[in-house]
């Protein structure tokens, strides 16, 4: 087991760290704007690890490419994307908070 573990801390700390982003910050580091750096996209990330999971992740994502989809979502009838905006709508405010944005 010890062996595993190591051997996993290995691969991880050789891991560029663009490789081990999430799904926010690297669509954050792709986006063009000027604000976006390792440090506030990482930051951002921390905060989606703490109040999304990972679907909510692959969704809000895509709003850095499509601002128009989070708008639909925002405007959407649908319960589940209600409850979405609700969690997205908290991840904004904490990261806001968060990471002096």
């Amino acid at each position: 087991m010890t062996k595993i573990f190591f051997a996993a801390t290995v691969l991880a700390l050789s891991l560029p760290a663009a490789a081990m982003a999430g799904p926010i910050e690297s669509a954050c580091l792709k986006s063009d704007r000027k604000q976006a750096n390792r440090a506030v996209c990482g930051c951002i990330q921390q905060v989606a690890d703490m109040t999304l999971k990972g679907g909510d992740q692959r969704k809000a994502a895509r709003f850095f490419t499509d601002p128009d989809q989070a708008q639909k979502v925002r405007m959407s009838k649908s319960d589940r994307d209600n409850e979405f905006w609700a969690r997205y709508k908290n991840f904004g405010e904490t990261a806001a908070v968060y990471c002096g944005g």
